[in-house]
This record gives structure tokens, sequence and C-alpha cells, in this order.
């Protein structure tokens, strides 16, 4: 299972490293997919880690330190690039603020007691942060007529690095499954769908769902019990 799990993990890391090459050479769309499939492979990596009876130290260190590479570097990159694509003062500091709340995000996580940890996050995953720019980009590449604004890029990229290191709790997969409970099989499907029709949209859409919902919902069940 550990093997697996770090055979996943490794996926992660190569989608981020592509992402990173991609946004360089100025192929944005295949740098935003291989963020997202980051992210699932990513998901994928933690449902296996948590099935096993021995938690694996290395794996949790090593799941953390590719999370920093392709959801905290690869998506400044590939925003900078694409958005700014030479120097540019202001952008440099937002995405360095973004690029440190992911690590600290990911440094908490780590010594967080996992007893806290049974059906939420405190502040907001990387995964879900660099799944949003992701997913942002990918709806205007594919409107390549338009031009995400600077100032609201900006202002996104300080919302999402704020929520990282906010104490804002996030549902996590052991959580979002009690939520939907028998009904997941069925939503799963149908987000499938809406993604092979309108794949942009509907990943932002999920995202941007779970981001302004998920607290919500974590303070009823938190309340219930």
């Amino acid at each position: 299972m550990n093997l697996l799990a770090n055979f996943l993990t490794g996926l992660s890391l190569i989608g981020g490293f592509a992402a990173i090459i991609y946004s360089l050479e100025g192929h944005f769309t295949f740098a935003c997919w291989a963020i997202i499939l980051s992210v699932i492979f990513d998901g994928l990596d933690g449902q296996i880690a948590r099935k096993n009876p021995v938690p694996s130290e290395f794996g949790k260190e090593l799941d953390s330190l590719v999370d920093v590479v392709s959801f905290g570097i690869a998506p400044s990159i590939l925003g900078y690039v694409f958005v700014y694509r030479e120097f540019y003062f202001w952008a440099t500091l937002v995405l360095f603020i973004y690029l440190t709340c992911s690590v600290l995000r990911l440094a908490k996580y780590n010594i967080t007691p996992k007893e806290k940890l049974v059906n939420y996050f405190y502040g907001l995953p990387t995964t879900v942060s660099g799944g949003v720019l992701a997913s942002f980009i990918l709806i205007f590449r594919k409107h390549r007529d338009l031009s995400p604004p600077p100032v609201i890029f900006l202002f996104i990229v300080l919302t999402l690095a704020i929520l990282m290191v906010s104490r804002i709790k996030y549902l996590n997969l052991d959580g979002l499954k009690q939520v939907l409970g028998k009904s997941m099989p069925l939503l799963l499907v149908i987000a499938l769908i809406s993604i092979i029709f309108l794949p942009e949209i509907t990943i932002f859409a999920l995202f941007i769902i779970y981001l302004l919902f998920s607290p919500f919902v974590v303070k009823f069940l938190h309340f219930n019990h």
C-alpha cells in the first residue's frame, strides 16, 4: 500500500514538474491540465495511504514536499508567465506570498495531530488552491480572445493564500464521503459527464463550490457531534 501511495505521489510530482516546463514554454493549456492531474493523483494517493494500517512517515513527508512543487511552485509560475510574461513587482510579491502560504499550510498540516483532522482540514488545502488557479486560467485559454484582468487575478491569488493559512475548516475526503453518503457515486457520474462536455467550467465550478460551501458544512457537522 505504501509503495503504491508513493508511486502516485511520484506521478503528482511529474505533473507539477511538467506544468512548470509547459508554462515556461508557453503551453499554458497543457500546464493547467498537468496541475489538475496532479490534484487527482494526490487525492488517490491520500485515499490509499489512509487504508494502510501502518502510517508511513516517509510517505507523509514525501507527499508534502511534492505538494509544494505541484500546488505551490507550479501554479505560481503558470500564473505569472500566463498573465504577465515579464517582470512585474506586485505580481512577484503576491505570488511569493501565495507560495509562502502554501508551504506554511503544508508544514502546519504535518504537525497537526491526526485526531484533530477526522473529517476536515484547517485552512484551504493546497490541492484546491492550485486547482482553482489552474482551472481559472484554463477557462481563459479556452476563450483566447479573453485575458484575466491582472488586478482580479492577483486578488484571487491573495485570497487563496490567506485561506490556506486561515483557521477555517474544510472537509477532507473522509468528510466528503460522510456528507454525500450514498449519493456520492451518482454525483461523481454527473460530474464526469459535465467534465466531458464542459471540462474547464465544470472543474472550476467544483473547486469554487468546495471553497465556498465546505466551511459551512463542517460547521454544521461540528455542532451536531
